[in-house]
C-alpha cells in the first residue's frame, strides 16, 4: 500500500511539474512575441496539415505586414465585429461569455426537443461564441482548436498573460496577422490579395466590413462570396466603424 502511495505521488508530482514547465514554456513564448514576430501557429500548422492529408497538397498563404500598413478600416471593422470591447477589457468580456453560454444552452435545448419529435436528422445546435480577440489570438497561437473546460480555461489564462505582457496594439497586429480568412488563407495581407487583389493598407470600409464578418466561419463564407447573410451584416459592420475605438 506504501509503495503504491509513493507511486502515485511521484506521479502527481511529475504531472505538476510537466503542467509548471508547460506554462512557463507559453509565457516564454509571449514574452518572445513583444519583439519577435511569429512565422507560424499552432492552428496555422495543424491546418496545413489537415489540407495535406485531405488534397494531398500544402496550402498555406500568409505574409506578415506592419500595424501600419493594416487598413484602419479593417482594424476597426473586426473590432466591431468580433470584440467591440477590446480597447477597454483585460482579456476577457465576462459578459459577454455569459451571454454566449445562454444563447447555446437555449439552442441545444431546442435542438434536442427537434431531435425527441423528428424522425428525421436534427442540424445540432449552431454554438455561438463569446471570446474576445486576446482569447482568439491565446488559442490560435498556442492551443489546439479542441473544445473541452480544460482548454478554455488555459485558454483564459494566457489572454491575461497576453493582456499583462504585451500592448493592445501588438494583440491586434498578431491577431490580423495569423487569423484565419479562408482555407489556407490566414492574416490580413493575404485576405486582401486573396478576395480583392490588393495590399490590406487598401481596404476600404466596404471590403473590410465584408472581411470581419467572414471571421467567425472563414471557409464557409469563402464558398458562399454571396450569401445574403454576409452582405446584411457587412452593411451593418460597415455603419458601426466609427464606432470602433484603436489602440
Amino acid at each position: 500500500m506504501k509503495t503504491f502511495a509513493k507511486a502515485l505521488l511521484r506521479w502527481i508530482a511529475l504531472l505538476l511539474v510537466a503542467l509548471l514547465a508547460l506554462q512557463l514554456f507559453f509565457v516564454a513564448r509571449i514574452a518572445l512575441m513583444a519583439h519577435v514576430n511569429p512565422q507560424s501557429t499552432t492552428f496555422e500548422r495543424s491546418e496545413a496539415w489537415r489540407i495535406l492529408q485531405d488534397k494531398g497538397q500544402l496550402r498555406w498563404r500568409q505574409q506578415w505586414v506592419d500595424y501600419t500598413q493594416i487598413s484602419d478600416h479593417l482594424k476597426r471593422a473586426v473590432i466591431a465585429s468580433e470584440d467591440d470591447s477590446f480597447a477597454w477589457h483585460e482579456g476577457v468580456d465576462w459578459d459577454a461569455m455569459e451571454k454566449a453560454w445562454q444563447k447555446n444552452a437555449e439552442a441545444e435545448a431546442r435542438a434536442a426537443k427537434l431531435a425527441a419529435n423528428s424522425a428525421r436528422p436534427v442540424k445540432p445546435a449552431k454554438i455561438v461564441g463569446g471570446s474576445t480577440i486576446t482569447q482568439q489570438l491565446a488559442k490560435n497561437l498556442l492551443l489546439s482548436g479542441e473544445r473541452t473546460l480544460l482548454r478554455k480555461g488555459q485558454e483564459l489564462m494566457l489572454a491575461y498573460v497576453l493582456e499583462k505582457t504585451l500592448s493592445k496594439q501588438r494583440i491586434l497586429e498578431l491577431y490580423l496577422n495569423h487569423v484565419e480568412w479562408g482555407e489556407g488563407v490566414f492574416g490580413a495581407e493575404a485576405a486582401a490579395q486573396h478576395y480583392y487583389r490588393k495590399p490590406a493598407a487598401r481596404l476600404n470600409a466596404a471590403e473590410a466590413a465584408r472581411l470581419a464578418v467572414m471571421l467567425p466561419r472563414p471557409r464557409v463564407y469563402e464558398k458562399l462570396p454571396h450569401s445574403p447573410y454576409l452582405a446584411e451584416r457587412a452593411e451593418v459592420i460597415a455603419g458601426r466603424l466609427w464606432r470602433a475605438e484603436l489602440p
